[in-house]
């Protein structure tokens, strides 16, 4: 079973105390988004999980203690940067803070284990193709040494957005091509591997592949994992990902990215942060009188860990 810590909310940067504190119990519940009062209780040793899949934008919490779960599971590593300042993302770090910090990371776990998520992308008057561009070769400059490959993804232009994010540009086809030929041409002088995950478009003639962030091609290369024969069905639309089980619940992560998907509700999610409790073994709450929880299912997908020969 491949575990993605980081699908809900950035468990790293808010929630790595609990985090810790799970791996080292073996358990953590999950309650079901679609079906509130179903609980799932996943088990969490080295012969359940096939991969530990990490995705945040601040990893200096955890990064003193990260090997009591490192140490035991295999681990890969997304860290996303973007270009974005404080008026899209309140609370994550400045750009200069995050490039050290995952630098710091790639020392310790090695750079063929991290993947720099530069997504998603988007348009305002403020960040333009040419921000963009610039930004990309600042950060491709100073992170190919450490990053295995980047990844990126344009925005999705769901209804939420016309809300919260009312200054959003469409992004036009020609605005697609002329960014992805841009961020292309700035990977291949730098080295970089560049990859798409979840987004239409063929931008290969770019250098660029097309693939997704969770598959057994990345893992096999990073971790030296071999996997039975696994179908990538994905999590969303155009996505070709491997199947995944994510931790936390949604309306919880404090960082406030106003184009997120996982917080309806900015205010609620601070409030359920306050509100959160280290110990339990769920990320929010406690089990309720009219829970049901129940094992789940947890097949591996390797054909055999080299840890174990």
């Amino acid at each position: 079973m491949i575990l993605n810590t980081g699908g809900r909310t950035d468990t790293v940067q808010y929630y790595s105390e609990w985090l810790l504190n799970r791996f080292r119990e073996g358990y953590v519940l999950s309650r079901n988004p679609l079906f509130p009062n179903t609980v799932n209780r996943i088990d969490l040793s080295p012969e359940t999980i096939d991969v530990v899949v990490f995705c945040s934008k601040d990893y200096s919490p955890i990064l003193s203690r990260l090997h009591e779960i490192s140490d035991r599971f295999n681990c890969y590593y997304h860290y996303t940067i973007t270009a974005y300042d404080t008026d899209v993302e309140p609370r994550v770090p400045p750009i200069a803070q995050s490039i050290e910090t995952l630098k710091r990371l790639s020392q310790m776990v090695g750079r063929q284990k991290i993947a720099w998520r530069y997504d998603p992308v988007l348009l305002t008057e403020k960040y333009t193709i040419d921000r963009h561009l610039q930004t990309f070769d600042y950060m491709a400059r100073e992170l190919s040494p450490y990053v295995d490959r980047c990844i990126f993804s344009f925005v999705e232009m769901y209804k939420k957005l016309e809300v919260n994010m009312p200054e959003l540009h469409p992004i036009s086809d020609s605005d697609k091509t002329r960014l992805a030929k841009g961020f292309g041409s700035i990977a291949c002088k730098h080295g970089l591997l560049l990859q798409t995950c979840a987004t239409m478009g063929d931008y290969e003639r770019y250098g660029i592949k097309r693939s997704g962030c969770m598959t057994t091609e990345i893992f096999s290369r990073a971790l030296g994992l071999e996997f039975k024969k696994t179908p990538h069905r994905g999590n969303r639309l155009d996505c070709a990902c491997m199947e995944s089980r994510g931790l936390g619940d949604y309306n919880s992560c404090p960082n406030g990215c106003r184009y997120c998907y996982a917080n309806k509700d900015h205010v609620a999610a601070l409030e359920n942060y306050r509100r959160h409790d280290p110990s339990s073994p769920l990320l929010l709450g406690t089990v309720l009188p009219t829970d049901v929880v129940r094992p789940a299912k947890q097949v591996t997908l390797l054909c055999k860990d080299p840890r174990l020969f």
